[in-house]
């Protein structure tokens, strides 16, 4: 699918809506769950099907329904504040970009946010996100299908330095590090310190220490936050773009395929006139 239009007057739209997410983000500490409904809405991709993904779609009571996204309705509904200001802005960019500033206000790297993505009508199916009650085999399942791979599942894990968890929506209590609304690498400190801190470890936070491969990025993140911050800015960027192609790329696949398409033309021309001149 093409990407919607992106002229000046929308990538300035796009700075003002960044300004105003800043401050939105910042008076109601909501960057933990704006960071989850970015999350949420992009990780519903099939790189298989070409379906889901960060397409607004969990805008709709048909996906904000689902049992992972329980909650997410307070974000959807603080993000419309923005979406009235900048009613041009597509519901799924402004999800995405709610996302990146979220990380950013809290102290975390900067991440490249590009414009583009088109709105869709339809939901995915129930079931596409992970389940916190299971270990590494599902995480691995769940990621694999988005096309992310094993180092992207750690650095992404490491968002939840942000937020705690509500019984009311996870069945789950708790904060995973000490300071909720700081985006650093403590939640891979937590996640190796064995003495008992009350705060939360997850099912799927432990398979993080049982698969090796996982646990070679926890123990890396813990000691090294740059490394940390330099990962995970390109998996989320990854996860924020999952089946979009940018306007730039689709400029450049589309004059690819016109070079290709002359090209073979030129050629079948060519032969066609060496064809007759061997026949005559």
């Amino acid at each position: 699918m093409a990407p919607r239009l992106v002229d000046e007057n929308y990538l300035k739209e796009i700075e003002k809506a960044r300004r105003d997410l800043r401050a939105l983000i910042s008076s109601k500490n909501c960057a933990p769950i704006m960071l989850r409904l970015a999350w949420h809405d992009a990780g519903s991709y099939d790189a298989k099907t070409k379906t889901g993904g960060p397409d607004g779609s969990i805008r709709f009571d048909q996906e904000l329904n689902h049992k992972a996204n329980s909650g997410l309705r307070i974000a959807v509904e603080l993000c419309e504040q923005v979406k009235a200001r900048h009613p041009v802005i597509s519901y799924a960019d402004l999800y995405q970009l709610a996302g990146v500033v979220a990380v950013e206000v809290t102290g975390g790297p900067a991440i490249d946010f590009v414009p583009g993505r088109k709105d869709s009508m339809v939901s995915p199916e129930e079931g596409r996100l992970p389940d916190a009650n299971q270990g590494a085999r599902h995480l691995k399942d769940i990621f694999y299908r988005m096309g992310l791979s094993d180092k992207d599942i750690v650095a992404l894990s490491g968002g939840h330095t942000l937020g705690k968890a509500h019984p009311e929506r996870s069945g789950f209590e708790g904060a995973w590090t000490k300071e909720p609304l700081k985006f650093d690498n403590s939640y891979f400190k937590e996640l190796l310190n064995e003495s008992d801190s009350g705060l939360l470890k997850l099912p799927t936070d432990k398979a993080l220490l049982e698969d090796p491969k996982f646990r070679y990025y926890v123990e890396l993140y813990a000691k090294d936050e740059d490394a940390f911050f330099r990962d995970y800015a390109v998996s989320h960027k990854k996860l924020s773009e999952l089946g979009f192609i940018s306007p730039s790329r689709f400029a450049l696949k589309v004059a690819v395929g016109a070079i290709v398409a002359s090209a073979v033309a030129i050629l079948s021309y060519y032969y066609e006139v060496h064809r007759k001149f061997i026949l005559k």
